[in-house]
């Protein structure tokens, strides 16, 4: 999204009138959400001057500053990890889903079975590259590959993943890491769960995203 990102982070960046940061904040908090952490970095001060404390959103928003060193959304979180509840939802701070955010966290609360929920969506290629296999029961995440070519591989992460914070604590702090080791990780010893998605997502990585997400939320309002 560069040159707008270059002094505006992306979750600043205006959807239909209105920073994309409004957008989230009002959906989780739609969703049931209270409280949420926000992973901040470049220009982040931005975000936390618009955002505040949250109470306009009807909810507590606290911040975890990366500092200079970009630690990647997993390393991101092993950062905020004071901050994290026992069971808590992790979303991308440029991804919109028109889904209910708390599903994932639902699921994982009635399942002892599993230490996390990924939401999927079957992609089949077309939004992104796959990158997930799920069983035919559409229970359980089989395989996460990021960057795999497997046919299998035909759902893809949705962008929203419950996890117990007893897994991010295992991680070394202070490590740059992707939130698709952990994914990956919890897989392959079969204690990754699915939720599945029915709509497609959006996304405002790219001008054609933020265009197409803009275009989604008028025609919905």
């Amino acid at each position: 999204m560069r040159p707008l990102t270059l002094t505006v982070p992306k979750s600043m960046l205006e959807v239909v009138g209105r920073p994309f940061v409004d957008w989230q904040l009002d959906k989780l908090a739609a969703c049931g959400f209270g409280d949420v952490v926000l992973c901040v970095a470049h220009l982040g001060e931005q975000i936390e001057a618009h955002v505040g404390d949250g109470a306009r959103f009807g909810m507590r928003v606290r911040y975890s500053a990366e500092g200079p060193m970009l630690l990647g959304t997993g390393g991101a979180l092993r950062m905020a990890l004071p901050l994290l509840a026992e069971t808590f939802l992790v979303t991308y701070g440029d991804s919109w889903l028109p889904f209910d955010y708390a599903g994932p966290l639902r699921t994982l609360a009635a399942h002892d079975d599993c230490d996390g929920v990924m939401s999927v969506y079957r992609n089949a290629g077309l939004w992104d590259a796959s990158n997930t296999e799920i069983d035919a029961a559409g229970e359980w995440v089989l395989r996460y590959e990021k960057g795999g070519k497997d046919p299998a591989l035909d759902h893809i992460d949705y962008g929203a993943t419950a996890l117990r914070r007893a897994i991010v604590e295992k991680e070394a702090a202070g490590v740059a890491f992707g939130l698709d080791r952990i994914q990956h990780d919890l897989a392959a010893r079969k204690r990754l769960r699915a939720s599945i998605a029915r709509e497609r997502f959006f996304e405002i990585g790219s001008p054609s995203g933020l265009a197409s997400l803009d275009q989604h939320l008028r025609a919905k309002s």
